[in-house]
């Protein structure tokens, strides 16, 4: 697939059903972000760390504790493959792509069809922050863009008020 720059959009998952392949690290740092949104998580893996149990047995989480099949995706709205098995990882992409589901791949971003920008929060403003191209796709580089900008909002050096802009016709042309 040739290398387009991502069209960046906020997802609103209330209430929609988010599935989230693999038990892991990765999956839970992900998971809380997902719970905060008011997704509705179901995780598909065999095994899950102490953290992602504790999010089970608040009631936060569904857990399908077995490996993936093809069916775990039918409904979601957006999907996470986060296993160590670049195999699964790639047959969940495959399936979630046929379904016309977003998936963010943890092992490779380019076989991705979404990708989990950098976030943080000042007051009522997310920013995120993403890699467009290949060469920017470094993790460590969009955080401490995202840092310096929350730097910035938090000691005032950029400000989050409204501009009230004048409404108006703009003319492009001297026909």
């Amino acid at each position: 697939m040739t290398d387009f720059p991502t069209y960046p959009s906020g997802l609103r998952l209330a209430g929609r059903k988010v599935v989230v392949v693999g038990g892991g690290h990765v999956a839970q740092r992900r998971i809380p972000g997902l719970i905060a949104a008011g997704a509705v998580v179901h995780v598909v893996s065999p095994e899950i760390t102490p953290a992602i149990e504790g999010l089970v047995g608040s009631d936060e989480i569904t857990w399908v504790a077995r490996d993936f099949e093809d069916a775990d995706l039918t409904g979601a709205w957006y999907v996470i493959a986060a296993t160590a098995d670049p195999g699964v990882n790639a047959r969940v992409t495959e399936v979630a792509e046929s379904l016309h589901t977003f998936c963010v791949r943890s092992d490779d971003a380019h076989a991705s069809s979404a990708w989990t920008p950098a976030v943080g929060r000042h007051g009522a403003v997310t920013v995120a922050v993403l890699g467009d191209r290949r060469e920017y796709r470094d993790s460590r580089r969009t955080a401490a863009v995202r840092d310096r900008i929350l730097e910035g909002l938090q000691n005032g050096e950029l400000d989050t008020a409204a501009v009230v802009r004048t409404p108006g016709v703009v003319l492009i042309g001297g026909g």
